[in-house]
């Protein structure tokens, strides 16, 4: 029995060793392919209870493998804006070309750490191997929606349509004009001052709004009070709103709005210093300065002059590149100089990451064993930051792996001086006989 046991312990560690010469071939092999998460084969003893304690059963070996997933590689730069990798924990989420050309209505999901996606003739981001990179569609003004964080069937193909024409219409507007104080007081002559600035519309086209500031001219004194009427280029020049502005005359705040009275158009926000216009298609908030400011509209001296006039918006643009910040949000940047957020991409956790399931081409799916998912916003909870232009290089120390192949071989060699030195014993046994 002793024999014959030490005879199946030398073939158990042949099987154990060649098992680990498997996972430190796969390392080496993979050593530099990006994202891969090396292997490793642990050995466990077993123990074979004799019935006297003079005679020993030689149990011999069982191994495990574990591909160690939450094993993170170094990360490089790249000079692809979407070669993203996750610095930190986590997983991106990504699904096959193939379930997206056959139609399939589920889509199912695998995680990745790392990819290089690029847009194909759809403009879909994806791997040359065929992962498609998936998110939450932004709204059309780059906000976005409250999506549930315990499924991924909100999640869509991220999709770049390049050359894109969009539209940036004006929604915001700071007006600060200085107002001459000498034609508030009597005796002046009362004539308005005019203003015009540019607004670009919901197509893109490029609109006007005519500002007009009529002073009230008393008979004694001075009245510090403005008439301002708002006319709108897009409407056929009709008035979209008209409001009384009267300015303090005081010592600590003179020049400074102290109130703003709506005769028509939208409400005057004393707590922003803001008035919602109506314009032709939308609306544009008009920030006039909160009161008693002196970064808005101002009463000073005896000249009239535009200081401070800007807005967002601009002419009709074309998508030129996309890039991706640390929060996993996926911009449209267009040759207008402005930029839009258009997709965000969440980053998958799991309680246990070596419990995933490992597929081709670096890819994993959740598992009992791994626990159930969570969407996290990028760099939120445990979760690492998206990190752009970078790959993730291989988990694979190839040092390492050379060293434990010359264990490995060694103790491959001693299990076969076992197994030759049982064999010539048992052929010394039969000799006895003879």
């Amino acid at each position: 029995m002793t024999i014959s046991s030490s005879l199946n312990a030398g073939v158990a560690g042949l099987n154990a060793n060649a098992n680990r010469l498997a996972t430190i071939s796969d390392n080496i092999a993979n050593s530099s392919t990006y994202g891969y998460k090396r292997a490793q084969a642990d050995f466990h003893s077993v123990v074979i209870h004799g019935n006297s304690r003079s005679n020993y059963s030689a149990g011999g070996v069982r191994v495990s493998n574990m591909r160690l997933i939450d094993d993170r590689g170094p990360l490089i730069a790249t000079t692809n804006a979407t070669d993203l990798a996750i610095d930190g924990r986590g997983f991106l989420p990504v699904t096959n070309i193939a379930a997206l050309d056959g139609n399939d209505a589920s889509l199912p999901i695998s995680l990745v750490t790392t990819g290089s996606f690029r847009p194909d003739a759809n403009g879909i981001l994806r791997t040359e191997t065929g992962l498609v990179l998936m998110g939450w569609p932004a709204n059309p003004d780059g906000s976005l929606s409250v999506y549930p964080r315990d499924t991924m069937a909100a999640l869509e193909p991220v999709r770049i349509n390049a050359n894109q024409y969009i539209g940036n219409p004006t929604s915001q507007m700071t007006l600060g004009v200085n107002l001459p104080a000498s034609s508030s007081v009597a005796g002046a002559s009362g004539d308005p001052h005019d203003l015009t600035v540019e607004y670009f519309g919901n197509l893109g086209t490029s609109e006007s709004l005519d500002f007009t500031f009529t002073p009230t001219v008393p008979t004694t004194g001075a009245s510090n009070t403005w008439t301002m009427t708002i006319r709108d280029s897009a409407s056929n020049d009709a008035i979209i709103g008209e409001y009384t502005l009267t300015f303090d005359p005081s010592q600590v705040a003179g020049g400074t709005l102290a109130s703003v009275t709506p005769i028509s158009g939208g409400a005057y926000d004393a707590a922003t210093g803001t008035i919602a216009m109506g314009v032709a298609g939308g609306s544009i908030a008009l920030n006039i300065g909160q009161l008693g400011q002196p970064n808005g509209m101002t009463q000073l001296s005896s000249s009239f002059a535009p200081v401070a006039i800007s807005k967002n918006g601009s002419p009709v643009a074309s998508l030129t590149s996309v890039e991706v910040d640390e929060k996993g949000h996926l911009f449209a940047i267009y040759d207008q100089g402005f930029t839009r957020r258009i997709y965000q991409l969440p980053v998958i956790d799991v309680p246990n990451a070596n419990g995933l399931i490992a597929l081709n081409n670096q890819t994993y799916q959740v598992s009992p064993a791994s626990g159930p998912f969570y969407l996290w916003d990028a760099g939120d909870g445990p979760t690492g930051s998206v990190v752009g232009f970078s790959r993730e290089e291989s988990s694979t120390d190839v040092a390492a792996e050379l060293t434990q192949l010359i264990q490995t071989q060694r103790a491959y060699s001693s299990n076969a001086k076992v197994i030759q030195t049982v064999d010539e014993m048992l052929q010394e046994t039969t000799n006895i006989k003879r």
